[in-house]
């Protein structure tokens, strides 16, 4: 019902597999997937989550495994674009009354929008964020230790070296660390709406009516110079490419070691981003509660795993991890209920917290949001503004944004349904629901 095999045909070297209940309204995107299942080294099969939809060479929403390449293409320009959730002990009840002064207060403390910049680090200081990720941050007073641990690759990815990294992204990075960005990115306060597991929910700190706090950004200009950076090295590597978006390296090389190094460099930046972003929220929620890490998990990157015995380069773009319980690389803490999976909603809809499971059949991945429906370009020509805020003001949800033409782009008729997303994946076991969050304030760009 939501397994579409596309059958090997053409240049294709494995089967495709298109994860979704309208396979009718993606054809761009699954020629896109049909291309990625043409590239050397590939394993197994390509597949597209249920939010697929076109992006630059792979689709957003699509997963693919090489045993000898690695692509920037199936990475993406925003390196670890991600989501973290923070928890509060805090009931609905006894904070409503304070929502629009505290969206107002995060919104004037943290820098937000295209452009936006916060102090400059010098020069030691980024190298080792960019080399060791979020625990520096935290030595720079940014956290806590224990934050660590439910972080994915408790916020550190190597090898990472700033040798491999040009002075354009150094200069675009170094002032953009601890900012929020503009897109689809955004800081949520949400309310827990509805618990579907109650003993997987209580492991997590969950508990309904208790108000969370949803941070989904990513590298910035920072990862986005990277990407621009190695697809010009590697876009003349290959004349047999069914696109040229897919410019790859082998990853043994001396180019893709380097493209791998940086792109680590890049996702190291992004933990420490949101790591930043989170002392922020603590430091104008401390006068209500303490706030925790319930996890933090990474979108574009490609990672080395191990797969049925085989160590793999698993790109996933526009996807997230979903290993399982008992896996080794989930905190001990979640071990019994396996990684904890953030799939956040667009602007004015619910977002869920889920669980990964022992289902291997996409490399242990799950979709990572609604996937979008209209281009941003679209949204501007056929969406109303003032309808779109009236909407957002019936559903009782605050809105701060630096730019209206953000508010059009990322309106809720600019994407699909999560709940039909988290169905499906809920439905085929790649992972399972166990809580509803809602918006009750939203920070853009």
């Amino acid at each position: 019902m939501y397994i579409h095999k596309i059958k090997k045909t053409g240049n294709m070297k494995v089967d495709a597999f298109v994860l979704t209940d309208n396979i009718s309204e993606i054809s761009e995107a699954i020629e896109q997937l049909k291309n990625v299942a043409s590239l050397p080294t590939i394993v197994k099969a390509a597949y597209a989550m249920p939010d697929i939809h076109w992006g630059y060479g792979f689709p957003i929403g699509g997963v693919a495994a090489f045993s000898n390449i690695i692509s920037p293409g199936g990475v993406g320009f925003d390196i670890n674009c991600g989501v973290r959730l923070l928890k509060t002990q805090i009931d609905y009840n006894d904070f409503k009354k304070y929502i629009e002064n505290t969206i107002k207060e995060l919104y004037d403390v943290i820098p937000v929008g295209v452009g936006a910049t916060s102090k400059k680090f010098d020069k030691k200081s980024f190298k080792k964020i960019i080399e060791e990720g979020a625990k520096r941050a935290i030595e720079m007073g940014c956290g806590l230790s224990e934050d660590l641990e439910y972080i994915e690759d408790f916020g550190s990815i190597s090898p990472a070296s700033m040798e491999d990294i040009s002075k354009t992204a150094y200069e675009r990075g170094r002032e953009e660390l601890g900012t929020l960005g503009a897109g689809n990115h955004f800081i949520e306060i949400q309310k827990v709406e509805e618990i579907y597991d109650e003993k997987k929910a209580n492991i997590l700190g969950l508990y309904k009516n208790h108000i969370v706090i949803m941070i989904h950004t990513g590298s910035r200009g920072f990862g986005h110079q990277i990407a621009t950076d190695y697809i010009k090295l590697m876009r003349n590597l290959h004349n047999d490419l069914p696109d040229k978006q897919l410019a790859y390296a082998y990853f043994d090389s001396d180019l893709g070691q380097k493209y791998y190094s940086a792109m680590n460099c890049a996702a190291n930046y992004a933990f420490s981003n949101r790591q930043i972003i989170t002392h922020y929220i603590r430091k104008v929620f401390s006068k209500f509660s303490k706030v925790e890490i319930v996890y933090d998990v990474a979108h574009n990157i490609a990672k080395v795993e191990k797969h049925d015995n085989q160590k793999l380069i698993v790109h996933r773009k526009g996807a997230t991890r979903a290993f399982g319980p008992y896996h080794p690389d989930i905190p001990e803490k979640y071990k019994s209920i396996g990684q904890p999976v953030l799939i956040p909603g667009n602007m004015g809809t619910a977002s869920y917290v889920m669980v990964g499971t022992n289902e291997n059949f996409a490399f242990s991945s799950t979709a990572h949001g609604a996937g979008r429906v209209l281009g941003r370009r679209q949204a501007l020509k056929k969406l109303n503004l003032n309808q779109v805020l009236s909407n957002l003001q019936k559903r009782g949800i605050i809105v701060k944004s630096k730019s209206k033409k953000t508010i059009l782009e990322e309106a809720p008729d600019a994407y699909k349904e999560i709940d039909r997303v988290v169905e499906i994946v809920d439905k085929l076991n790649l992972s399972k629901k166990v809580a509803k969050l809602i918006p009750l304030g939203v920070i853009k760009g």
